[in-house]
């Protein structure tokens, strides 16, 4: 249900730093990355980077796109990558640091499948994880750009990250990602803003509409035939109005706002799709996901 956006040229150079936890898909956004011409540097030490993004030619008209990868194999901590990025920052590159990030179930899992060591010793695999966790929590506030791949695969996180790199967006332009989900699934992991469309009376309960999901014509229809919806909309998209510009005047680049019913299939996705709708139409850069509405009507929406 991801919204992909065609790889367009950069307006400027960026400098992409990647990282996070082991097992949440590092090797496979740098591979995205590469599809979409960016030059990649795997398990580089942190205080090796600005050396390397300066000997790239970076910024120098010979690349425009550049990514480097750091993580515990090369022993990173938040004090080199902060002035790493200060420094990058600092001669004019546009860096964006984005870290990958899952579940411990989730990681532990794919270690289990996959049959490889952690980079991290320990007692049992979930001590090398928790341990990975703890190291890399400062690292992890550095983030602009967390993505969560707990209920991702490889092509859904490719899909997330081409919607995040694609394009090259003006310096101080904030891009936008509009997320519905499911609250009996979870809250996703990483979101800046959280919207509980609960209050809603719910298509569920409807035998007719049961089966369909917030982009059929008929809920839609159903959910704002209820007058707080539309104030719901409207208060949420004057309280984006006023945070937005806020927002890139204290230089954030990157906005995730969630929006969750309980089965994740109906209101949640009628009010995602109306803010997605307002934000484009005020010229906001915005990716629109519906988590969960690809499942079955009683998979999750049962109260």
């Amino acid at each position: 249900m991801d919204e992909v956006v065609d790889p367009g040229e950069p307006q400027e150079p960026h400098v992409v730093v990647v990282t996070g936890m082991s097992g949440a898909g590092r090797s496979a956004a740098a591979k995205v990355l590469e599809d979409l011409g960016y030059f990649v540097i795997d398990n580089l030490p942190a205080s090796l980077i600005v050396d390397v993004v300066r000997g790239s030619g970076v910024g120098d008209g010979d690349r425009d796109r550049f990514a480097v990868v750091v993580d515990t194999r090369g022993g990173i901590t938040a004090d080199e990558l902060a002035e790493a990025v200060t420094s990058l920052r600092g001669k004019g590159l546009r860096t964006t640091v984005l870290y990958l990030d899952a579940d411990d179930g989730v990681l532990i899992r794919r270690y289990e499948e996959n049959r490889r060591p952690h980079p991290l010793p320990g007692a049992t695999l979930g001590e090398s994880i928790a341990a990975e966790r703890s190291a890399l929590i400062e690292v992890r506030a550095l983030g602009d750009v967390i993505a969560d791949t707990t209920n991702l695969n490889v092509h859904e996180l490719g899909s997330r990250l081409r919607n995040a790199f694609a394009r090259g967006l003006p310096e101080g332009r904030l891009q936008v990602d509009v997320t519905s989900f499911a609250f009996k699934l979870g809250v996703p992991r990483v979101l800046d803003l959280l919207f509980d469309v609960r209050f809603l009376p719910n298509p569920y309960w409807v035998p007719e509409l049961r089966d369909q999901t917030g982009r059929d014509a008929a809920v839609r229809d159903y959910v704002f035939s209820h007058d707080e919806a539309s104030v719901f909309v409207e208060k949420v998209s004057d309280l984006l109005d006023f945070l937005i510009p806020e927002y890139e005047r204290e230089g954030k680049s990157y906005l995730t706002i969630g929006v969750g019913c309980t089965g994740g299939r109906h209101r949640s996705v009628a009010i995602a799709d109306e803010i997605a709708e307002h934000l484009r139409s005020s010229g906001v850069e915005t990716t629109l996901h519906h988590r969960d509405a690809g499942l079955g009507p009683d998979d999750a929406h049962r109260h």
